[in-house]
């Protein structure tokens, strides 16, 4: 039986890509100065709080801008005690496999996939980011072959809740060189999210791209506590107090792991992905490191997923700074929420 895939065209690779389209040396060192600074917030040299936040989807280079260029503006009025990664989201990971898959993928939602004109399309709205507003941001590395192509731009990825257990996942997360975030698994299992942890901050060896690749370990992998979903598709949240305490004593149980750091992703099955659940949650943590300095030395940060409109808008309805796939907080909510996070702190 003939293999049912048709190997249509060559593609560059991420290096070819980056010699076509370099980042400017200004870029470069801003970059490294955003890492440092994230590193220090994740050993604890620096004890401001981590804040990733940005459209479920960034599918339009436009309105993904403007909505940059207003949240550097906030970045600026809570930079003593926020430190704002922007989500640059352009991989979707779907359910089951069928609709809106990204950027990458498809550069216009409306028409079919374009891989070439994806990478291209992705990398130079990242590299606009970076040269407008001062900001470098966090992707999900939903494929982990494809980081490369914007590896020497991004400060933060996450793997999702899909892809948590997946053995080429753990191991080049261990390799990036930037945090990498992992996301419980949609059944909740706790256990697979430490291992993975586990897996992501050891060095190892392994085929990648089509070379031998050695890493060194990734002492920046972390737990993302994002809720579960039950057998019978109904969502639960693990971000309580309790939840936390017992993500704390798996930490325990481990001391090997480096910079034990959790993050609330507010929405998903947290939510149940009501969006303006999210401004109580997000307010519900605040109030659990209050109380509990175990919760503040670990949880060091929220992700909230936020746009320019209130909700989600179906592909094609051709509303402005809408989510075309989860629904989102709008700017001024999020404005409100932010300033309000940072009195909390």
């Amino acid at each position: 039986m003939d293999m049912q895939m048709e190997l249509t065209r060559k593609l560059p690779t991420p290096q070819e890509i980056k010699d076509k389209y370099p980042m400017k040396p200004e870029d470069k060192e801003l970059k490294e100065k955003r890492d440092q600074e994230i590193f220090d917030i994740f050993t604890g040299k620096d004890d401001r709080f981590l804040l990733i936040i940005g459209p479920c989807s960034a599918d339009n280079e436009d309105a993904v801008l403007d909505y940059m260029t207003r949240l550097a503006a906030l970045q600026d009025k809570v930079r003593d005690r926020i430190f704002i990664i922007p989500r640059v989201y352009t991989n979707k990971p779907r359910t089951t496999g069928l609709g809106y898959k990204g950027m990458f993928t498809q550069p216009d939602p409306e028409k079919g996939a374009d891989l070439l004109g994806g990478i291209i399309a992705i990398r130079h709205m990242h590299m606009r980011v970076v040269e407008e507003t001062g900001f470098t941001c966090a992707e999900e590395m939903l494929y982990p072959g494809n980081h490369r192509y914007l590896s020497d731009l991004l400060s933060y990825v996450a793997i999702g809740a899909r892809s948590v257990e997946d053995q080429e996942h753990r191991l080049t997360a261990s390799g990036i060189g930037i945090p990498a975030g992992m996301k419980n698994p949609t059944g909740g299992d706790i256990s697979v999210m430490i291992n993975s942890v586990i897996a992501a901050q050891n060095p190892h060896t392994f085929i990648y791209r089509g070379w031998e690749a050695h890493t060194t370990g990734n002492p920046y992998a972390h737990c993302i506590m994002r809720g579960y979903v039950d057998k019978d598709g109904k969502s639960h949240p693990n971000y309580h107090y309790e939840d936390l305490i017992g993500v704390i004593d798996q930490y325990k149980k481990h001391p090997e792991l480096k910079n034990p750091t959790i993050i609330v992703d507010c929405n998903h099955s947290n939510s149940g992905k009501k969006y303006l659940e999210q401004i109580r949650i997000a307010k519900d943590v605040m109030h659990s490191r209050s109380v509990s300095e175990s919760i503040r030395k670990y949880v060091k940060g929220l992700m909230i997923e936020s746009y320019i409109e209130d909700g989600a808008q179906k592909i094609g309805e051709g509303v402005y700074g809408k989510s075309i796939t989860d629904p989102c907080l709008g700017w001024k909510k999020t404005e409100k929420l932010v300033l309000q996070l940072a009195d909390l702190l």
